[in-house]
Order: structure tokens, then sequence, then C-alpha cells
């Protein structure tokens, strides 16, 4: 594993506790955006231990699907809670109102930390 692609999961990992402590505080909005980032790293991660880099969120997710989705290495649900994800971070940054809700973010993160840890396992 390359230093860059530790410091990714690294980054993650951090972007997962950001998120709680913005959930605790109750700023879903926030805590959203911070747990689809912790998501977005990890993949980057993935990817880039496998050469891939993309500069769209949409091309890096989609790479997930295609690369590690398709072939059945990794559970379809964590393609679907990415894309779900993505939809919240994109609802709680660019919306005018409070858009996110507190059980959807309750989730998201719990969904984030559970894909890290997958990611983990398999570059190990």
């Amino acid at each position: 594993m390359t230093e860059e692609v530790r410091e990714l999961l690294d980054k993650s990992q951090r972007s997962i506790e950001a998120a709680k402590l913005l959930f605790s505080d109750g700023h879903y909005d926030f805590a959203a955006s911070r747990a689809y980032y912790a998501m977005f790293y990890a993949l980057e991660a993935l990817l880039l231990d496998k050469g891939l880099s993309f500069s769209k969120h949409s091309a890096l997710i989609a790479a997930f699907g295609k690369t590690f989705i398709k072939s059945g290495l990794f559970d379809s649900r964590f393609h679907q809670a990415v894309l779900h994800a993505f939809d919240l971070r994109n609802a709680g940054d660019y919306g005018t109102v409070r858009n996110v809700g507190e059980e959807q973010v309750s989730r998201e993160i719990a969904d984030a930390g559970e894909l890290l840890e997958e990611i983990k396992r398999y570059l190990d």
C-alpha cells in the first residue's frame, strides 16, 4: 500500500470523526457532507491502489461500481450507500433549506464507517 493510499484512508477516518462531531451538534447538513467525503476518500484510496484516478465524483463512483460491485468483490449495498450519500451531500451543501434529516445522516455515517472498514480489509 502506498503512502498516498494510507493518507486517503486516514483522511476518510478523520472525515467520519468530523461527521460525528457535526452530527452531535445538530449540524446534519454539514455532517452529511463530511460522511460523503469519508466515503469518497475511501473509494479514492481503493481505486488508486488499482492505479485508477478520476477527476469527477461521478466517474469515481461509476468506476467503483464497475470494478468492485459488478465483479462481486464488494456488496452492492455499498454502491447504493455511496450514491445516496452523494445525493445527501448535494442537498446539504447546495440546498437552501435544511433538507437533510437526523436519521438519514446517522445511517450515512454508519455506512461510511462500514465502507471504510471493508476497504481496509480488502487492501490488507
